[in-house]
Parts: C-alpha cells; sequence; structure tokens
C-alpha cells in the first residue's frame, strides 16, 4: 500500500488539508443497506481476503463476551473498514468465538448497528449545566457532534431525521441541546427544529468527508493527485476571464471541511440570535 492510499481508521489520515478536530452529537440511526459506506469490497480487491485471527494457544481460555465487548470490537472494525464490513459472522471471527453466542448479546445486525451508535454517544462528555449563555452552549455541542463524526466516519450515513431510534446515549444529547435553550421563551417546536437543524449542518459536512474518504479508498488517488489531475481542465475553464470571482478563490478554502462547518455554524447562529432579538422586541 502506498502513502497515497487512504486508511479509514479516523479522519485526520484522509489528507493533509484537513485538520484534525473530533464530534459528538444528536443523532438518530437508520440502518439499511442503502444508509452505510460500502468499503469492504474494494479492501479486499487491493488487499486479498481478511485476515483471519491468530490463532488462540491451547492453554489459553477464551475470553467472556459481554455485550461491550461485541460493541467495541464491531465499532472498530466499522471505523477501519467501513459498515458493511461488520456482519456477525465477521465479528464472531474478530472475537474468536462462535457466532451463535453473539445472540445472546445483540439479535441481529440491525439492532447492532443501532446499539454501536448508542455506544458511540456515551464517549463525549455532557457537562452540567455547561457554559455559560446558550449560543456557548450550542456551539459546545455542535462541535462535539463533529469532532465525534470525525472520529467515526461510518456514523453520518447511520442517520435519519423522521425515524430515530429511541436509545439513551443518542437521548441525552437532545435533550442536552433542547436544555441550552431553556429560558428564551421558545416553543419547543422552536426548541426541537434548533436541535435538528445544527445536527443536519453537522451531519451535511461531515458526509462530505466520508464521501472523500471514501473516494481515495476505492481509487488510490489523494485529493492532491485529484487535483494536479484536473489542473489542465481547470487553468482553461479558469484562465479564460469567464468566472473571474471563481478563480480568485484559494484552492485550499474550498476543500477546507473544518473552515466550512466553523463558517456554517457561525453565521447559523448568528441568525438564530437575529431571530431571538425580534422575537424580544415584538414581546416589548
Amino acid at each position: 500500500m502506498t502513502n497515497d492510499t487512504p486508511n479509514f481508521n479516523g479522519f485526520a489520515q484522509i489528507d493533509a488539508r484537513i485538520s484534525s478536530r473530533p464530534y459528538e452529537g444528536l443523532v438518530e440511526t437508520k440502518v439499511g443497506a442503502g444508509t452505510v459506506v460500502g468499503v469492504r469490497t474494494v479492501r479486499e480487491r487491493q488487499a486479498g481476503p481478511t485476515t483471519q485471527p491468530s490463532p488462540r494457544r491451547a492453554d489459553t481460555p477464551k475470553q467472556t463476551l459481554n455485550r461491550r465487548h461485541v460493541l467495541l470490537t464491531a465499532i472498530a472494525i466499522a471505523d477501519r473498514e467501513g459498515l458493511d464490513a461488520v456482519s456477525m459472522r465477521r465479528l464472531a471471527s474478530e472475537l474468536d468465538a462462535g457466532a451463535m453466542s453473539l445472540y445472546r448479546h445483540v439479535a441481529n445486525k440491525d439492532e447492532l448497528v443501532t446499539q454501536m451508535v448508542d455506544e458511540v454517544f456515551a464517549e463525549p462528555e455532557l457537562p452540567t449545566p455547561g457554559p455559560e449563555g446558550w449560543r456557548a452552549k450550542l456551539e459546545l455541542i455542535s462541535r462535539r457532534q463533529w469532532e465525534l463524526g470525525r472520529r467515526h466516519l461510518w456514523l453520518p450515513r447511520a442517520v435519519s431525521f423522521t425515524r430515530p431510534l429511541l436509545v439513551p446515549n443518542m437521548m441525552a444529547h437532545t435533550e442536552w441541546t433542547l436544555r441550552a435553550l431553556d429560558g428564551l421563551g421558545l416553543p419547543m417546536t422552536t426548541r426541537i427544529r434548533e436541535a435538528l437543524t445544527l445536527h443536519a449542518l453537522v451531519v451535511t459536512t461531515a458526509l462530505s468527508m466520508a464521501d472523500e474518504a471514501e473516494a481515495e479508498h476505492e481509487t488510490g488517488v489523494t485529493l492532491t493527485r485529484w487535483r494536479l489531475a484536473q489542473q489542465g481542465r481547470a487553468d482553461e475553464l479558469l484562465g479564460r476571464g469567464r468566472f473571474p470571482l471563481l478563480a480568485a478563490i484559494p484552492e485550499e478554502t474550498v476543500s477546507d471541511l473544518d473552515g466550512l462547518f466553523e463558517y456554517g455554524l457561525a453565521r447559523h447562529l448568528d441568525g438564530f440570535a437575529a431571530m431571538l432579538e425580534r422575537g424580544s422586541r415584538t414581546r416589548s
């Protein structure tokens, strides 16, 4: 594997253009074949059959399985190879256990993925009561969502706004966000829409990161190499004077997803603050 081959174990290795920060947040899972990053087949074509676990010594007892061990192992597989790589059979092989023994902890893959997401949302600490002021609180929860999505590349593809699953760690994030809006005189409809809008901002940007990592993994072409291959076409389009404003954009700005997230978060919260100010004047 060359240095140009991307690694799915974390966002920090996608490309030198993207700085490292982690995420956490208010998420609702959606499990299904159409919602996951399909990378296992590509990895197998490039690297051959999946390496089997090292044989266990005869005098070494098997580790007793528990639910958290199962979930953490599944999360590690998804972090490395994408959600499609996670299956009950693969998980049993990784744990050196019988496949049937896993069903004492999770009923099927759908439940496994749901519980993986819930386990991931237990990672970040949600301070009580948190920083002073609604804006500082919303910035905190949004950035922790962003950080969490960067650590777990598969996570943004396992969410839904319309079919949220009722699991405690995700619900705790939603509850924390709603509580951050206490005392502003907002109806609950506005508060939940604000929470979902912040979530959408995070997920949309995180999906771009996931897409870039998947593209690099499938093609073996980094973003830097892709740009070099497109340089001639870009010069042709931008060098004729037809798009002078586009030509003036610094190249690194477009791919700076950390910067895009921070910009989107700041402008959204500016607008939310303006809405609160208008409501305050109206009540007065």
